[in-house]
């Protein structure tokens, strides 16, 4: 058979697990930048002690949405509320499947009127295309895919930029020449830098203040040079690919929910839409979890910590199926801090002949697009991680998982299974290797040590509502 789609791909495969377990590719790339500027210990102690400058002109997917239902589409798409959605404002905006497990979570961004910009991976993004052009909506979309994906990689229609840090607002006033903006959290507003009008984001990243800075793609270099002079007296550090793949476990998002479109007959029709070598049909699962039905692998809003966003106040898809979860248990995110000797015994095994251990890298532990791994208690499985990686600010290395909520206590002592089964899979990133049991500590998240009193005060902590 001819393979053009996604459907058509998973004909051709046992199972979709069997496809995703042994797919070629490797986790996520961040294009466009160097893996470092100076060293990723450096670049992550600064976005705590100083401030950080990421350039993310690259690595995220933007669609732009707009006409006079543009408002209508993406309210029916996502479980957040537009009540008192404006111009200037942003949110991040999570659609469901009609069976209420996530397709992915991206930011939202309110331009102008009737105006849309969602900035973030693929999944959601092919999944807002796919109903513009099949629900009869009087909307345009417009995608601006990621570099690596694109014919002409060196431009693209927006740059973006993150400034973050304790010294963010005073590199803003310097490159300013004004007073940092009062704006509440996720409000934009203007600025000029360098002699551009640039849009600015009232953002943050573990609790430190910051902007995300956008504007037109030939203004970007004028920009980040103006940034980064008026950053040489407040210790600004430029950050790489691998320091910045390893902030999300020190803020607490979970960045890789599979996308939850590889079965049932209500998403056929979708999965004859999406191309067989787009994201859905390349994506990669990698871990100790290994389950044969790839149901098991979905994720709730409630399980990736967005249950206060979903909202009741309009119809939406998978409105039904999460009024149905809403009145059900629900599982909690968690940060779980691994026992420093027991990372320690795991590393040491590269030192010998013979069985080893699972490598783990630094600063992000990722081997796949996807990673799940199971989290223990005495032997029981008790929920799954899916993202480790070391923060240098804590000294620790770090999972984000998901786990049963009476499991997710601080305090509460789990081991978390490194390595896949059966000596691993066939992706190119996994080498062979035995697993093993590396111990752990739950722990809040955002990440803060179990002795202190109260979670770090992150913006997707404070963010509760859609």
């Amino acid at each position: 058979m001819t393979v053009k789609s996604l459907e058509d791909l998973l004909q051709t495969v046992k199972s979709p697990v069997e496809l995703l377990r042994n797919q070629q590719t490797g986790p996520n790339a961040y294009p466009g930048v160097p893996a470092e500027y100076t060293n990723w210990r450096d670049e992550q102690r600064a976005w705590q002690q100083s401030c950080v400058l990421f350039n993310q002109s690259y690595h995220m997917a933007d669609l732009a949405v707009s006409g006079p239902d543009a408002a209508k589409l993406l309210s029916y798409l996502g479980v957040n509320s537009f009540k008192g959605f404006t111009v200037d404002k942003a949110k991040q905006f999570v659609p469901c499947t009609p069976d209420g497990y996530v397709i992915g979570d991206v930011i939202l961004f309110y331009l102008a009127e009737n105006e849309f910009n969602l900035v973030g991976r693929a999944p959601v993004l092919n999944w807002v295309q796919y109903h513009a052009a099949t629900g009869g909506y009087d909307v345009k979309v417009e995608l601006d895919e990621r570099t690596v994906r694109r014919a002409d990689p060196s431009r693209r229609n927006s740059y973006r930029f993150q400034l973050q840090g304790p010294n963010a607002m005073k590199v803003v006033e310097r490159a300013t020449g004004k007073p940092a903006p009062d704006l509440k959290f996720f409000n934009m507003t203007t600025m000029t830098i360098g002699g551009k009008s640039v849009r600015a984001l009232r953002h943050g990243m573990a609790g430190q203040p910051g902007f995300e800075l956008f504007g037109p793609w030939d203004d970007g270099e004028t920009v980040r040079q103006a940034l980064i002079a008026a950053g040489k007296d407040f210790g600004l550090h430029l950050v790489g690919g691998r320091a910045y793949s390893s902030n999300t476990i020190e803020s607490g998002w979970i960045p890789s929910p599979l996308p939850a479109v590889y079965t049932g007959e209500k998403l056929k029709a979708y999965r004859e839409w999406l191309p067989a070598a787009g994201y859905e049909g390349s994506a990669s699962l990698g871990g100790s979890f290994d389950s044969d039905n790839i149901e098991d692998y979905y994720l709730t809003p409630w399980d990736l910590g967005y249950g206060g966003f979903v909202k009741f106040d309009h119809d939406f898809v998978g409105r039904e199926a999460l009024e149905k979860m809403a009145a059900q248990p629900q599982r909690q995110k968690v940060t779980i801090a691994l026992d420093n000797e027991d990372v320690a015994r795991v590393i040491s095994s590269m030192f010998q002949k013979g069985s080893r251990a699972k490598y783990i890298d630094f600063p992000s532990a990722v081997y796949a697009m996807h990673p799940y791994d199971r989290v223990l208690i005495d032997g029981k499985d008790v929920g799954v991680s899916t993202w480790i990686g070391y923060s240098s600010n804590e000294g620790r290395m770090l999972t984000l998982a998901i786990l049963d909520a009476q499991y997710a206590k601080p305090g509460t002592k789990v081991s978390l299974v490194w390595g896949e089964a059966n000596g691993g899979s066939r992706k190119p990133t996994v080498e062979r290797h035995v697993q093993t049991e590396i111990k752990g500590t739950v722990s809040p998240v955002p990440y803060s040590e179990v002795a202190r009193d109260a979670y770090a005060d992150g913006w997707r902590t404070r963010q509760s509502a859609g």
